[in-house]
């Protein structure tokens, strides 16, 4: 492109809004079959044995590892990061990443000569100081020992897979003369961020971006018919503009800004990112140093000048400095109304009953920002809902609510008034806003918001909902209306998805911890 071009470019031109991977997968894969040149892309997690949905990438074989292949054949050139992540405190997850590793390393050894293709696992450069990893040393030593545990009841050959597939913790341990797993006694070096973005840019012009990884946990349809724990729900974006510039350069630098060996680059029209590294000389500090912070920032400017509706879908609703943003301005704007969409529970607990300290914390910081909300906007004011299926199943567990199975929400979607809005790869919580690598759009366009919650709204609603529930002056009573029969009803009764939020279950198990950071969770 030209500097002519650069000039004239809007932010963001042509947008197709992507609800739920069973649009987002095909759509992917359709930008990677018509790549010409490169394509740059960075994700938390990304599974090359995920399968193929699209007809046309079906062609070349079943799984990502065939389209990625077959791209590379084609000339097209690949470059592509995952985060990495502590080996102690998420093994699976590193796990995870590692095995992304090997099968690139498979990948290379199948493709012609000439391919083009470089990879990262990449640990992001934070880590905690000497004093917070004395205060946990004692939860380390017993993750490593439910490690060791694991350990025990592996069989010889799983033994083997998993010493191999996990180098950080390899790097920690040994197998001694009885067979068992030994960490020796030392201070591990603790990981407190991660590359937390969900992005890919295609020949410089067009951007995929959003909340949704790539494997197979991560498909949903939109009828979200499977098992609650199955159910999947997220939020993509495919755009050209001068985004797809900025995205680039983000792609092209983060892991130098985040590593402290440049700044990153200026901020740009339409793309927001969070950015921290690593503290020097900061033996106290569990947390990174915040570089960036423009989705955080971009969230609060949205908010003060906020006058009708605020509708926020995201994962977490935790972090205080936004809690207390929009209780203020719903203090001094009695008109502004708020619509959140949250999952019935985290994935933890609904899906494997924890409770552990970082769940319960987790809970804690949310209940605290929903109270506050409560009593800044009132019942009349705020409506917190989650979406379950409409089908009964008992259960005594928090994989249901309102004797239905929930589905589980990662979307992480904000609107402001009709008019503007922010898709994003980051929660509402401060680890998001403050510590992890995260990117995602701003949007201003007329039509580009219209159509964004058409699409975003509009699947939790009725097939046969109106233009009131999308109006910001007058959706908040049809929404309300709608959660409040829907909650009395029998779930094959209900119209659309949607239900109160109860946030009872939460209190239950939330409990403050002292001496870490809220941005942890």
């Amino acid at each position: 492109m030209d500097a002519s071009h650069h000039k004239t470019q809007e932010p963001v031109e042509d947008l197709q809004v992507l609800v739920t991977a069973e649009e987002a997968y095909p759509e992917f894969e359709r930008a990677f079959l018509s790549a010409q040149t490169e394509i740059w892309a960075g994700f938390r997690i990304f599974d090359l044995m995920t399968r193929l949905r699209s007809a046309e990438a079906r062609k070349l074989g079943e799984r990502w590892f065939d389209l990625i292949l077959a791209t590379l054949n084609r000339g097209v050139a690949i470059r592509l990061v995952v985060s990495d992540f502590d080996p102690v405190a998420a093994p699976d997850l590193h796990r995870m990443a590692w095995r992304t590793h090997r099968q690139i390393v498979a990948v290379k050894e199948l493709a012609r000569d000439d391919a083009r293709l470089k990879f990262g696992v990449a640990m992001h450069s934070a880590r905690t100081g000497m004093m917070p990893r004395l205060m946990f040393f004692p939860v380390v030593r017993h993750k490593l020992t439910e490690l060791a545990n694991r350990w025990r009841d592996m069989t010889r050959p799983e033994r083997g897979r998993f010493i191999e597939e996990v180098p950080r913790l390899r790097e920690i341990c040994h197998e001694d003369e009885n067979g068992h797993l030994c960490f020796p006694v030392r201070l591990a070096e603790l990981f407190p961020a991660t590359h937390h973005q969900k992005i890919a840019v295609f020949d410089r012009q067009r951007v995929y971006i959003g909340g949704l990884d790539l494997n197979e946990r991560r498909y949903d349809t939109k009828h979200h018919k499977k098992p609650a724990a199955q159910t999947w729900h997220d939020i993509q974006l495919l755009a050209t503009g001068s985004v797809a510039d900025a995205a680039q350069a983000h792609l092209e630098t983060f892991l130098d800004s985040v590593s402290g060996r440049s700044t990153p680059p200026p901020a740009a029209p339409g793309f927001l990112r969070t950015l921290s590294r690593r503290r020097v000389n900061a033996p106290m500090h569990i947390s990174p140093k915040p570089v960036l912070r423009e989705i955080e920032e971009r969230h609060l400017d949205l908010i003060r000048n906020s006058e009708r509706l605020i509708y926020l879908e995201t994962q977490f609703l935790r972090h205080k400095p936004l809690a207390s943003a929009l209780a203020r301005r719903a203090a001094e704007c009695p008109e502004l109304r708020l619509i959140a969409v949250l999952p019935a529970a985290p994935e933890d607990v609904a899906f494997a009953s924890s409770r552990s300290l970082h769940v319960r914390f987790g809970e804690h910081q949310q209940t605290r920002c929903l109270s506050r909300l409560q009593a800044a906007f009132g019942r009349g004011r705020l409506l917190v809902v989650s979406p379950v299926q409409p089908r009964r199943r008992k259960s005594d567990g928090r994989d249901t609510l309102k004797h239905a199975p929930l589905i589980y929400v990662h979307s992480k979607v904000s609107i402001f008034d009709g008019t503007s809005a922010i898709v994003s790869s980051a929660n509402l919580n401060g680890r998001s806003m403050c510590w992890d690598t995260e990117a995602g759009l701003y949007l201003d366009r007329p039509e580009h918001v219209t159509e964004l919650q058409k699409r975003v709204m509009g699947h939790w609603l009725p097939a046969n909902a109106g233009d009131e529930y999308f109006d910001p002056a007058v959706a908040f009573g049809h929404w309300r209306r709608l959660v409040d029969t829907n909650s009395a009803l029998p779930p094959p009764q209900r119209r659309g998805f949607l239900v109160r939020y109860d946030s009872d279950p939460a209190r239950d198990i939330a409990m403050p911890v002292s001496g870490i950071p809220k941005e942890m969770v």
